[in-house]
């Protein structure tokens, strides 16, 4: 599922970013349609404007349809045969659609059938994993894998820092299937032009991250569309028809993930923090309070010492408790010695440290 995206490059390093070669194979730039309605940023969600690539054919009749533009659209998909005066009175999501059954739902199903495809632009995307029941979910940004550059050095931008702060110069977006519709107020007004990401099944690198045990529905991440002439093949709905251009989507591996800070939980924050590498590994202690430190030393006074019990080699031992274990995180015991009764438990608690995350698989 995608909820959330990064897009934060101007618009003309956008626009150089979707360079492409048109039917008579001349270098083209895309250019923008209403270009003030984009705004760069590191944290979009839904019901936001956002860049979606498409043949300039949807805007002029008659135009060659090799020709792209980028238009910022809504989030969301509202149907043009919507008839209330409020996009947000749609009873249904339209974020997203699954691309098994698009074909049978009215909302995508006639956008398609129209050729209304398009590819939306990001950085990347988000998604969240939940590791244990009580703990918070991990955010991680997943790209495209980036190429060697004199710049970067290497492929592996999660590395460092100042590595990551530099690759940004060539960054290869992500360019993901969607469908577009075109909603007029029944009242009057302006054209409103939203969109739809379409999902597919998640691959198996990316399986992990998603948590079933509650909603037990297959994990799904966006339609990726992985290079040129799959991006060609989706956005030309002329040369290729619906149920052809379905084809190209499908899961795919070919992608890069990080965990990244909480500071993305919040749809307001907006910051290169949110896309910037985490360290999973960096332990993070618990400074005790002061009225902590003289319980502690309180507790060391009055727990009583007793010998060590010695150990019967018939009796089983007893076994751990059953901790849901990610591949991505474990948990480790704590190193406080074994005691009785409820001032040890005390001590426990105040001495308690957060988890160690073990750093999270990637390819």
């Amino acid at each position: 599922m995608c909820g959330r995206t990064s897009c934060h490059l101007p618009r003309d390093v956008l626009a150089r970013a979707c360079a492409y070669r048109d039917r008579q194979g001349r270098e083209r730039l895309p250019e923008w349609k209403d270009p003030d309605k984009y705004c760069p940023s590191y944290n979009t969600s839904p019901q936001s404007d956002s860049p979606v690539l498409l043949s300039r054919v949807h805007f002029e009749k008659g135009a060659d349809s090799s020709e792209r533009v980028i238009a910022p659209m809504r989030w969301g998909l509202v149907p043009s045969w919507f008839k209330e005066d409020d996009p947000s009175k749609l009873q249904f999501h339209t974020t997203n659609c699954r691309s098994d059954t698009i074909m049978e739902k009215r909302s995508f199903r006639l956008p398609l059938e129209k050729g209304r495809r398009c590819v939306i632009l990001a950085d990347g995307f988000y998604e969240w994993q939940k590791c244990l029941r009580t703990a918070p979910k991990q955010a991680y940004f997943i790209y495209f894998p980036q190429a060697i550059t004199e710049e970067s050095g290497s492929v592996d931008v999660t590395a460092s820092l100042e590595l990551w702060e530099k690759v940004w110069g060539s960054w290869r977006l992500l360019t993901m299937a969607g469908v577009f519709d075109c909603w007029e107020p029944p009242g009057g007004g302006g054209l409103l032009y939203s969109y739809t990401v379409i999902t597919v099944d998640a691959c198996k690198s990316l399986s992990d991250i998603h948590h079933r045990q509650v909603t037990h529905r297959v994990p799904a991440m966006p339609a990726i569309l992985d290079g040129e002439e799959e991006v060609s093949r989706w956005l030309d709905f002329g040369e290729v028809s619906a149920q052809e251009a379905l084809k190209l989507l499908r899961p795919t591996e070919n992608i890069r993930f990080h965990a990244v800070s909480s500071v993305v939980n919040n749809a307001w924050n907006s910051s290169p923090d949110c896309v910037t590498p985490i360290n999973l590994l960096a332990r993070k202690v618990l400074k005790a309070s002061r009225s902590s430190q003289k319980m502690m030393q309180w507790l060391a006074t009055k727990s009583p010492t007793k010998s060590p019990k010695k150990e019967d080699p018939q009796t089983p031992q007893k076994a751990e408790p059953d901790v849901p274990q990610w591949r991505s995180h474990v948990l480790h015991k704590s190193p406080l010695p074994a005691k009785r009764g409820a001032a040890a438990l005390l001590a426990r608690w105040l001495k308690q440290e957060e988890p160690v995350a073990k750093r999270p698989h990637s390819q």
